[in-house]
């Protein structure tokens, strides 16, 4: 889907997993369901355009995503109510005459195609951009404030747990004392330092060195998994019986607190797990879209 984000370019996303994702998420016809990641608006499109009948609720706590969304999904609007919000307040943010009514959750996680392709949001370590990473431009927390205010074991404890950084420490060395001369102000500065920190020889294999370091520091600044264990808790709650929840997940921290809380529900008898692995895109997919190469998708079905 393209999108014009008011400066007068346009942006190309594809929704991931496409199909498996609306196969377990729309299973009533007529039902109410919640896009709590609406993004740019494919995955709803595809549903409000198979079913004439549903209602969605649209979630994104980016308002830029919003505004896309709305665009994308104008033959529809007379059936979507919009919440700008973010996932972890599901409860408290839809009106209390949904809850225990929903007949579908979807959660499409990690950042989508534009906000990594808008330099200036500062998620990727292909611009030379400002340090910020929110996904909620009112978030006061931006990487530039964790990269330049935390302690040496914060940002290594950080590195370490939410990028599985191998050369944790030693990073945060090279931060630490470079913002002692001046603040790290932007992206290619702390790319640069990245590089410097890592041997040579390991930054041959595995792909661009900075991936881990940003990864982590963008779960960190959106507090993203803190946001998915609450917003899983909360979601469940609002399922109306036969409520379905479809998770699409990018990385081995966000699915292990997936698989973990579908697992455990099943155990307390509050549903089953549709899933028994989670599906992965094809071949085909990857080719088209190389950024759906680590996704992995779970559903859940309330009883």
């Amino acid at each position: 889907m393209d999108f014009d984000r008011g400066v007068g370019m346009t942006f190309s996303h594809v929704s991931v997993l496409s199909k498996e994702a609306l196969e377990y998420w729309a299973h009533d016809d007529k039902g109410i369901y919640i896009d709590a990641t609406v993004g740019a608006g494919g995955h709803s499109f595809q549903l409000l355009s198979r079913f004439p009948m549903v209602r969605l609720i649209a979630v994104d706590q980016d308002p830029v995503a919003l505004e896309a969304a709305k665009e994308r999904l104008t033959p529809f609007l007379d059936r979507v109510r919009w919440v700008h919000a973010n996932f972890r307040d599901l409860p408290s943010v839809i009106e209390s005459e949904f809850h225990g009514r929903i007949a579908g959750m979807l959660f499409d996680l990690g950042v989508s195609s534009p906000q990594f392709d808008v330099p200036e949001r500062g998620f990727t370590y292909q611009y030379d951009t400002a340090l910020d990473m929110r996904m909620d431009p009112s978030n006061p927390v931006t990487a530039f404030r964790l990269v330049n205010m935390r302690s040496k074991e914060e940002i290594a404890q950080a590195l370490r747990d939410w990028g599985e950084e191998r050369w944790a420490q030693r990073i945060a060395d090279f931060i630490v004392k470079a913002r002692e001369k001046e603040p790290i102000r932007t992206t290619g500065q702390l790319v640069e330092l990245i590089k410097a920190a890592i041997p040579a020889s390991a930054r041959r294999t595995g792909g661009h060195p900075a991936r881990r370091t940003f990864q982590a520091l963008r779960i960190w600044v959106n507090d993203e998994l803190g946001a998915l264990s609450e917003g899983l808790e909360g979601a469940q709650r609002l399922l109306a019986p036969h409520g379905r929840i479809v998770v699409i997940s990018f990385h081995s921290l966000e699915d292990r607190i997936v698989k973990h809380a579908f697992r455990r529900w099943a155990q307390e008898q509050k549903g089953q797990v549709l899933t028994k692995h989670p599906l992965t895109p094809t071949d085909d997919e990857i080719q088209d879209n190389p950024r759906s190469r680590s996704a992995k998708l779970r559903a859940f079905e309330r009883l």
